[in-house]
Parts: structure tokens; C-alpha cells; sequence
């Protein structure tokens, strides 16, 4: 019998070659498998991490193509690692999924930098379509910056 996987790719051709590496993070380990196996089942490498506070740790660890971070709650906890990835490096692309539309959080994931905001359900052509929508080109160098650069970091002069 088909999976969802299965049936996508036999519907979804999208030009855009499928390789980077992906951050997930999620507190919810069923949502982190289902949408780790998906993406991997279309080539891309998928880190994952189950908190949020993990996840802003592996920021400064890893060379990243693309962040996949869960909005959480209403609350919006995983507004700290879109913030810490915008400080980071401005060109690495965030997307937010959320277990249900919220205006407020909506609107402040964008304000934040973040590149699109999936509620779900969401199907996997919307998260392929996101993904490799915004997934950034390969670069010969990131353009990262470390923990000891962004500390104290006065968003106002990043274009100075």
C-alpha cells in the first residue's frame, strides 16, 4: 500500500536539485520522524534535535542549508532559533511550522526574518515548495558568524 511519501513522489516534480543539509527541530518526537523521513526520502541530510535550546546549540556547531523549527506553543518558543539563526547569518532561510495558525505568531516569525510559516496540515508538495523555494545556493564560504561575534550583537549596525 502507498505511504503519503510515495504518492508525492510520484506527483510532485520539482526542478530543483535535492540535496542540503536540513535542522529540525521539534519537542514532539512524532512530527520530528514524520517530517525527518520525508525529507530524507527525497535526499536531503536531516539533522534533528528535540528541544529548542538543543537546536540553538547546534546553530553554532553546524553548516546549515536550511532550518525547519516548530513554533511550539502559542507561546512561540521556537522564536530562539530563528533569532539566533537570523544573528548567526542572515542568509540562512527559516521556516516555521505550527501545529495550528496563529496570527500573532505568524506575524512576528515574519518580522523576525523568517522566509515562510506553514500551518498544518501540511502536505508534502507545501513543505517541498517552501523548502526548495528558499533553499539557498551552495556557497564556497558560509557566511557565518561565531557565538563571541554576535554576542552583544546591535542589530541596527549590521549594515554599517
Amino acid at each position: 500500500m502507498p505511504n503519503e511519501t510515495d504518492d508525492a513522489n510520484r506527483r510532485i516534480r520539482l526542478t530543483v536539485s535535492r540535496s542540503g543539509t536540513v535542522l529540525l527541530v521539534d519537542e514532539d518526537c512524532a512530527r520530528l520522524q514524520h517530517y525527518s523521513a520525508i525529507l530524507q526520502a527525497f535526499g536531503y541530510q536531516v539533522e534533528i534535535c528535540a528541544s529548542y535550546e538543543g537546536g540553538v546549540r547546534r546553530l553554532d556547531a553546524d553548516t546549515l542549508d536550511f532550518i525547519l523549527v516548530s513554533q511550539g506553543s502559542p507561546n512561540f518558543e521556537g522564536r530562539w532559533g530563528l533569532e539566533r539563526a537570523i544573528q548567526i547569518d542572515r542568509g540562512l532561510p527559516v521556516l516555521v511550522l505550527a501545529r495550528c495558525l496563529d496570527m500573532g505568531c505568524y506575524l512576528e516569525a515574519m518580522q523576525a526574518g523568517a522566509v515562510d510559516y506553514l500551518a498544518e496540515p501540511i502536505s508534502v508538495h507545501d513543505l517541498l515548495w517552501a523548502l526548495e523555494t528558499h533553499l539557498r545556493p551552495a556557497r564556497k564560504e558560509p557566511a557565518r558568524r561565531t557565538a563571541s561575534e554576535t554576542e552583544g550583537l546591535n542589530p541596527l549596525r549590521l549594515f554599517d
